[in-house]
């Protein structure tokens, strides 16, 4: 491996440690997710009460959960791959196919998200825009800063990963 790709393994670990330490708070939303969903058919079913906020909390770790996983889905190599030839290839040819894919689309992809999503939320935190719902939550400005938020996660995982592939190829030749 050569020394300039050495120093960026070394100096791009951090993406790494951060989107597991994400990945590893926000799962615990999904157990939270299903406690707040029993509580609200037991609350409704039991006593015919029924509550917005505790409904849109839901939507709330729901959103939270997946936009903040997915660059840990990335790392941990869980995302959706459609697979005719890669597994009958070599470490190397995957890596190849690996590094072009996140050049040519989950670079750019994420570059367009932030680029597109960032008025979107600005004019959301401008109004500081809530729930629409009398007693829903008044802060779906935070939910759609996740959008732009996890696009820049995925873009560094997206990075750390292209510098794992060529460590990967650098070793093999």
């Amino acid at each position: 491996m050569t020394k300039i790709l050495l120093h960026i393994e070394r100096h791009t670990r951090w993406i790494d440690r951060l989107n597991q330490i994400l990945a590893h708070r926000v799962r615990w939303f999904a157990f939270a997710m299903v406690v707040i969903t029993f509580s609200i058919a037991a609350l409704r079913y039991t006593f015919s009460i029924g509550s917005i906020a505790l409904q849109e909390s839901v939507m709330y770790l729901h959103g939270t959960l997946f936009m903040l996983a997915i660059p840990y889905a990335l790392q941990r190599d869980d995302h959706v791959r459609v697979d005719l030839l890669y597994s009958r290839l070599s470490k190397k040819h995957q890596s190849w196919i690996d590094i072009t894919g996140h050049l040519l689309l989950l670079l750019p992809l994420c570059g367009f998200l932030v680029v597109v999503s960032l008025p979107y939320v600005a004019a959301s935190w401008r109004i500081a825009e809530g729930s629409s719902e009398v007693g829903g939550i008044p802060a779906i400005f935070l939910l759609k800063s996740l959008i732009p938020a996890m696009a820049i996660l995925l873009f560094l995982q997206g990075v750390r990963e292209i510098v794992k592939k060529l460590s990967c190829i650098s070793q093999q030749s």
